[in-house]
């Protein structure tokens, strides 16, 4: 593995930090507070080529590799995580399942709009009631004919009520069975779908979270992804992509954790010296700065193994576990260097700290990524 940015990846970085630093910083305690979603920034990140990073050439996207993709999301968090999880839940999730199940028909209509962020995509797998228990999943698709008329709910959406189209599973076999589930894309608009409560979130209050909710919405047969029945083993293959988005998210808050801390402890002031100078302050910076480069190898090494198309699920559980504990810790620590000031609002830190603990649950929980890896090790 090469260890230095490539080329692109520099790019990526300053591009962004120019534009956060004029689109993003000064309003993202403003949109913490009114946990307001800023769509219109993220038509701008579709004008910049970060909505469809992914996406070949052809169909209109930026057409670059994971290692582009992870830069970017990482930049993005450091900035604000909601804006960096909002970005990687519609490149991975939606845009990713249609670019890796989608016929040439449903690539060519789709991927194009969502590469732009002309449509805003979202994702619909978890349940109210089952969570991660997907294989009961309550919501069914009936079939109609050529169509399929939709029925349930789905909850922990994000962009639930902003999403102009989503990726759906739905159950269209018998309880339980892992090729009882398709996925459908369904537009906004559709009769019979509709965007539910939104969420009020601890943290990442600028991406939306909320239900998706379907009542005999009827779905054409065109709009399913690849064949009927196949729709639980593609999300476990997407799922495996996503823990690479959210170690990258992971990466980007740490890493923004740590920067803050690190200007923080040079101004600071205590005892006629910088607060950086005393041991209890330093160690913690040092013990950061080590989990963090723990984390982006692990992160890195998933993403190149994405990018040479071979299997990920172990690599990339590892980093999803890793990372997000990392982000957590370090969120935390932070938090103690700044002391009184890390928990008021006048700082960042307070905000990486909230944001931080969606990491260890998105995506699946730690305790689940741990279920994966000792699966893996164990076969």
């Amino acid at each position: 593995m090469n260890f230095e940015m490539n080329e692109n990846q520099v790019m990526i970085a300053q591009m962004i930090r120019d534009f956060g630093a004029k689109e993003i910083t000064p309003f993202r305690k403003e949109w913490d507070d009114q946990q307001y979603f800023p769509i219109e920034v993220f038509k701008k990140l579709g004008e910049l080529g970060l909505m469809g990073v992914l996406v070949p050439t052809e169909f209109g996207g930026a057409g670059f590799g994971y290692f582009e993709y992870v830069t970017a999301i990482a930049e993005l968090a450091k900035l604000d995580p909601s804006i960096g999880l909002s970005m990687a839940a519609h490149n991975s999730l939606c845009t990713g399942h249609i670019m890796m199940f989608g016929n040439d028909a449903q690539k060519k209509k789709y991927l194009p709009k969502l590469a732009t962020c002309e449509l805003l995509g979202a994702w619909g797998l978890t349940e109210p009631n089952t969570g991660s228990d997907a294989g009961n999943m309550r919501t069914v698709a009936t079939e109609d004919g050529d169509h399929y008329i939709i029925n349930g709910a789905k909850n922990f959406i994000t962009h639930g009520v902003s999403g102009d189209v989503a990726v759906v599973i739905a159950r269209t076999g018998e309880v339980g069975d892992s090729h009882g589930m398709t996925a459908f894309i369904v537009e906004k608009g559709t009769p019979g779908f509709k965007g539910g409560r939104k969420e009020d979130k601890l943290g990442m209050r600028a991406s939306e979270t909320a239900e998706l909710i379907f009542e005999d919405c009827k779905v054409h047969k065109d709009q399913i992804l690849g064949k009927e029945g196949e729709g639980f083993i593609q999300s476990m293959k997407i799922l495996d992509g996503g823990r690479i988005s959210i170690a990258a998210l992971s990466l980007g808050i740490a890493e923004g954790a740590l920067e803050a801390s690190i200007q923080y402890s040079k101004e600071r002031q205590q005892f006629n010296q910088s607060i950086s100078k005393f041991q209890g302050i330093s160690f913690k910076l040092a013990d950061m700065a080590t989990q963090i480069e723990a984390a982006k190898l692990l992160t890195f090494k998933a993403a190149d193994l994405k990018n040479r198309g071979e299997k990920v699920t172990l690599a990339g559980a590892k980093a999803k576990l890793y990372a997000s504990e990392v982000c957590v810790s370090v969120s935390n620590e932070a938090v103690q260097i700044f002391g009184g000031y890390g928990f008021t609002k006048d700082y960042p830190v307070e905000k990486y700290y909230r944001d931080s603990k969606l990491c260890t649950i998105g995506e699946g929980t730690s305790e689940i990524q741990k279920l994966v890896i000792s699966r893996e090790i164990l076969r």
